[in-house]
């Protein structure tokens, strides 16, 4: 029994050990001042976010719903006040949402589309760190309507398949799902602890997981447009780093996602450019350095050194150079730069290669918030 005892014990500080080296390391490359510190950075583009009006992609007027770049930035910058202890921020937010509950009930989406019920994930949020059930009960509303397909209008035959198969009937196989459902499943289960949302996000990415990543690790936008969109590749890494980040160890899927996760980072390190960027076509050296996949590859890439996933004396050094290039296109009024336009699939290589380069558009100020998050925890 002292055998035994002992053997635990200097296993133990071993793997203590361990830990705290490879923590040193995380933050030997992951540790930033001045202009550079997260907080900073987190403060500014939240600020940003919290005054300014609901997002309609450059559009004349209000948006007829809260679209999914609105959502996605306001998780972030809510989970940025979150990790930095910023409550003023936590209070603006919360504030920011109260109208939705009354005057402006009509621009929170309906759940009936994966770009509409992504909205859930803000509510949830606001549940995690408020408590309030009425915060629970709309984010609640959104994750459970992506499983129930009786209370969809008309779903086509294909949603009714994926149905029966256990799945969404939201279910596209299009990359950008990998965090649009997911994600709610996950915010669901943290908000509830409620193991069945997790399993259906855990199930549904191995899913795509099999039907989707290409034997290089990446993902084509779709199974009939062969081209490695650099944001449709972001949704992918942040999809499967906030599964992770919450599944538990012992989930039949787990080491299914693990797995497809270390393929996509081992991929994306052979990509990144000498500045640190990804482009808009990620293996194409003729096409642009973009900030939004950038930022959605960062994040997951902080959040495995920092987690342990992997090896920070490898990826710490691609994690450093990718903030360090980000916060480079943060402009005077915090807004990002060359932010590549809503995009919808085609197979055109040129189309890809011609979308817009945009500033301030969401979907490049949500990923700054993200990493900020990451490198907070």
């Amino acid at each position: 029994m002292k055998i035994n005892r002992w053997i635990l014990l200097v296993t133990g500080l071993a793997l203590m050990q361990t830990a705290v080296a490879q923590d040193t390391v995380a933050d030997r490359w992951l540790s930033f001042e001045g202009r550079n510190a997260p907080r900073l950075v987190g403060h500014r583009v939240a600020e940003r976010f919290a005054g300014s009006a609901h997002f309609n992609y450059g559009r004349p007027g209000p948006p007829k719903y809260i679209y999914y770049p609105e959502a996605c930035t306001w998780y972030g910058a809510l989970t940025y006040a979150r990790t930095s202890g910023d409550t003023a921020m936590a209070r603006r937010l919360t504030e920011r949402f109260e109208p939705l509950f009354g005057v402006d009930a009509a621009l929170v989406p309906p759940a009936v589309h994966v770009d509409y019920t992504v909205f859930g994930i803000v509510p949830l949020e606001l549940a995690v760190q408020t408590h309030e059930p009425r915060y629970l009960g709309m984010g609640r509303r959104c994750a459970d309507a992506q499983w129930q397909i009786d209370a969809a209008e008309d779903p086509p035959a294909e949603a009714r398949a994926f149905a029966a198969d256990g799945l969404s009937w939201q279910t596209r196989m299009w990359i950008d799902d990998m965090y649009m459902i997911t994600m709610v499943q996950v915010q669901a289960y943290r908000a509830t602890h409620e193991p069945g949302y997790i399993d259906h996000a855990a199930r549904e990415m191995a899913v795509y997981l099999d039907s989707l990543q290409r034997p290089n690790g990446l993902f084509y936008h779709a199974p009939d447009v062969p081209f490695y969109w650099g944001r449709g590749n972001g949704w992918v890494a942040a999809g499967m780093t906030e599964l992770l980040l919450s599944l538990p160890p012992d989930n039949p899927y787990y080491d299914r996602i693990m797995k497809g996760y270390h393929n996509m980072m081992a991929a994306l390190l052979r990509y990144q450019t000498k500045e640190g960027m990804w482009r808009q076509l990620i293996d194409d050296k003729d096409s642009w350095p973009e900030t939004s996949g950038t930022g959605m590859f960062a994040f997951a890439i902080i959040s495995g050194v920092k987690n342990g996933w992997l090896p920070p004396e490898r990826y710490g050094p691609a994690a450093r150079k990718a903030w360090l290039a980000l916060v480079g296109y943060l402009d005077d009024h915090s807004d990002m730069r060359e932010v590549c336009e809503g995009t919808n699939k085609k197979n055109d290589r040129q189309y890809y290669l011609d979308r817009r380069r945009v500033v301030g558009d969401l979907h490049g100020q949500a990923p700054v918030l993200w990493c900020v998050t990451a490198l907070l925890r």
